[in-house]
């Protein structure tokens, strides 16, 4: 294992991702504009760089790990962008959630600089992260997917390469959409069932047994009725997300009603200055609107 690896992104997701990497055996460089975000990699034998290109010189594999689609264009194109650091033959890994077609773009620039380009979009959270059990969605070319399959392999446990360029984040647009939709129809049914008289937490333990059982009534169901929303992913990102969903629709030019609805539940919340809560917040929403209290008593 030689591969030196440059991570970008040091976030609640990045930095747990980039540990993992460095306790694996891969030498870690890193970059972000904050010296706090960098001293816990720092600290654990990463090597820092000034700029996305500086760290891109060095590197066989670039990580980026960011928050939109905006962000990813400054730090893989900007003007001290990865593209102008990276080596003919190295790979960019993009593990953002960000439009595929700025991932098409990305990749094709890149491309004319001799340089490959992975979309690997996660799922499964902070825990996720952490644990080195996330989901990855990768589009890309094939071969150069088995090359890092073990890198991957490090960071997640359920790896599949989708297809071409922008398949993984068409997965993950595919994902956040259900995920969401799960969440207020979770929120709904612990409405109605506060509203009929019936304990929510008892309708939940119900339902974990069978075909409504899922992680998200597990763990989502749970926050919701303890009110326990310490973000594991904030509301503001999941909408970002919604709004990649809803431009992908419109450019397929098909419609998705739900996929709007539960738009309209984050942006209320969003509005109500909640935007840094965890999504499974969106319940609130339903409360308001219902004048129903989720009973958060154990």
């Amino acid at each position: 294992m030689n591969e030196r690896v440059g991570y970008i992104g040091l976030g609640l997701m990045g930095r747990p991702i980039a540990l993992n990497l460095l306790h694996a055996g891969y030498p870690l460089a890193v970059y972000a504009r904050r010296e706090s975000v960098l001293r816990p990699l720092i600290d654990a034998g990463a090597t820092s760089y000034s700029s996305p290109q500086a760290l891109a010189a060095q590197c066989d594999v670039i990580i980026t790990n960011v928050s939109d689609s905006c962000d990813v264009e400054e730090v893989v194109l900007g003007e001290q962008g990865v593209i102008h650091g990276a080596r003919a033959g190295s790979v960019v890994i993009d593990m953002s959630t960000i439009s595929p077609g700025v991932t098409r773009t990305a990749a094709q620039q890149l491309a004319e600089k001799g340089v490959e380009m992975l979309d690997a979009p996660v799922s499964g959270g902070t825990v996720g992260a952490e644990t080195g059990t996330l989901s990855i969605m990768v589009g890309g070319k094939a071969d150069v997917f088995e090359r890092l399959r073990p890198l991957f392999e490090v960071i997640g446990k359920n790896i599949t390469h989708v297809g071409g360029s922008g398949a993984g984040q068409v997965a993950k647009a595919c994902n956040q959409l259900i995920v969401a939709q799960m969440m207020a129809a979770i929120g709904e049914a612990f409405v109605l069932a506060e509203a009929s008289g019936v304990e929510p937490r008892k309708v939940r333990a119900a339902l974990m047994g069978g075909f409504a059982g899922s992680r998200i009534l597990e763990v989502h169901g749970r926050r919701m009725l303890e009110h326990d929303f310490l973000p594991g992913f904030k509301a503001s990102l999941h909408q970002k997300d919604l709004h990649i969903v809803r431009e992908a629709a419109a450019e397929c030019e098909v419609t998705l009603p739900g996929t709007e609805l539960v738009s309209g539940y984050l942006d209320a919340l969003i509005d109500s200055g909640q935007g840094e809560l965890d999504s499974a917040a969106l319940v609130t929403v339903l409360e308001q609107r219902n004048g129903v209290m989720l009973n958060k008593t154990p």
